[in-house]
């Protein structure tokens, strides 16, 4: 299958480009610069010269594949929208697989599935009107599917190395928010990556919660990655305003209290996740 994917030279990106190949199929991915090209070119994906205002530019690449994958990460809810409409428009009845997340669920008291209701944070509450303007492609003969990832790891790259394993490093202790209670709904890139090919083939109009199934709490998260960092274990607690201050915005998703179940995938899409022992990944840092 020829596959138009955005975000290619990113984190996810790499992880689903070779995916990708390693499932027969050619690719072709969004550049918006010299580095990035180089990027997906050294990955076998031809490069697409553009960044995600460049409609035109979608519209027609989207044009000339048989699905689409949306990785990049907008600047605003209308820049997504504007983008995944003139991929939508140029795929047509092709599959155009969109990105989500998990944390649009807010705490989900319990393990939820894909159906559980919404209660953002401020920092994701962009995110309902587009996958809506999405998702109702299918009603005209499209056939959109929304992937809502959890939280990534994996590579020694995602949010967690950002916001807590370097600063952690230079601070002699991995900080989580409060007791690190909180449960993470995490994701290994490589399964992650995995899910994204499987969903060429979902139906018209599915969402996938693209989680592990493992949720440990933040504590034992910022316990193992202390350990993988040479850091002994030390942990410290910030208070939520302290949290607030050093990382922004994201500070209130990193404190959801988050456990969902990746089921539909499997049932729908035979995909089971590869890695299922996050704490030892953390761990050996």
């Amino acid at each position: 299958m020829k596959v138009f994917v955005t975000g290619g030279s990113g984190y996810i990106g790499k992880a689903v480009i070779s995916s990708l190949f390693g499932h027969g199929h050619t690719v072709r991915a969004l550049a918006r610069s010299e580095q990035a090209a180089q990027a997906v070119q050294a990955l076998g994906a031809e490069p697409v010269r553009g960044g995600l205002t460049d409609l035109d530019v979608l519209n027609e690449a989207a044009a000339h594949a048989e699905a689409v994958i949306h990785l990049a990460q907008a600047e605003t809810g209308e820049e997504d929208l504007a983008a995944a409409t003139a991929m939508q428009d140029g795929i047509g009845a092709g599959t155009y697989v969109h990105t989500g997340g998990t944390w649009v669920y807010g705490d989900t008291d319990g393990v939820v599935d894909e159906d559980a209701p919404w209660n953002p944070p401020a920092l994701v509450a962009w995110r309902h009107p587009v996958e809506d303007a999405v998702l109702g492609r299918a009603a005209r003969g499209g056939r959109p599917v929304v992937i809502r990832a959890g939280l990534v790891y994996g590579g020694g790259k995602g949010l967690i190395d950002v916001f807590f394993t370097r600063p952690g490093v230079e601070a002699g202790a991995v900080a989580h928010i409060g007791g690190g209670s909180q449960h993470w709904a995490l994701v290994h890139v490589d399964d992650l990556a995995e899910l994204y090919t499987a969903a060429l083939h979902a139906r018209a109009g599915s969402v996938y919660a693209g989680v592990g199934g493992v949720n440990p709490t933040a504590k034992e998260v910022a316990e193992a990655v202390s350990h993988g960092a040479g850091l002994e274990g030390r942990t410290r607690s910030l208070t939520m305003e302290q949290a607030r201050e050093q990382m922004g915005p994201v500070a209130d998703a990193f404190a959801l209290d988050q456990q969902l179940t990746p089921a539909r995938a499997g049932a729908e899409l035979g995909w089971v996740p590869a890695h299922t022992d996050p704490l030892s990944v953390f761990a050996q840092g």
